[in-house]
């Protein structure tokens, strides 16, 4: 038998209440929080280990004594993760009415022009910012030169540029026979390592 059991139900079956937050309020705390980082293991503790300790240590597990225990060990969290997220909130308050339609429109832009270009296009910032390393030049390779799988030149040295996904598809119909640039996408940039 398969079926599912909605959110709703769920809390009717453990009788639990939630709070009932006005259209969009929800989505900004949680917005708020991701940036303020109030809710992390270090401010609230671990929750999925410390749910399983509640119910090996409790007789009878309810909601409030949930609430009791935690509370117990972590007396001040609940204060400590709301200064941090309204602290956030009050930052997004203040932001909201510097937002209009023409800031959208460049954002907009931004997302599906510079970040997918950026994102998409690694190879020259990569080659350029090893040549500035190098203290030398860089170009781009030619299609002859592209279909021997060279991607461009640091100086005289031709490099492949791949992401480091290439390294673990096994074995590739494709040898390359030039240094290798592999690099791997970050939340800030991208990590590379370049064959020596």
């Amino acid at each position: 038998m398969k079926y599912t059991l909605k959110n709703e139900l769920i809390e009717d079956f453990n009788e639990s209440e939630s709070f009932n937050f006005p259209k969009y309020t929800s989505q900004l705390i949680n917005w708020a929080n991701q940036n303020a980082q109030g809710t992390r293991p270090v401010v609230v503790g671990q929750m999925s280990e410390l749910f399983p300790e509640f119910m090996a240590s409790e007789n009878e597990i309810t909601i409030e004594n949930w609430r009791n225990w935690y509370v117990q060990r972590y007396p001040g969290a609940f204060d400590k993760a709301t200064d941090k997220i309204f602290a956030q909130v009050e930052n997004l308050r203040n932001a909201i009415p510097l937002i209009d339609r023409e800031m959208v429109k460049h954002w907009v832009e931004d997302l599906v022009i510079s970040k997918t270009f950026n994102g998409m296009y690694v190879q020259k910032a990569i080659l350029a910012s090893l040549a500035e390393r190098k203290g030398t030049t860089y170009r781009l390779a030619s299609p002859e030169e592209e279909s021997v799988g060279i991607d461009g030149y640091v100086g005289n040295v031709p490099y492949s540029v791949k992401p480091d996904t290439y390294r673990t598809m096994g074995r590739l119909s494709e040898t390359i026979n030039v240094k290798m640039i592999y690099y791997t996408k970050t939340k800030t940039g991208l990590t590379i390592e370049v064959e020596e």
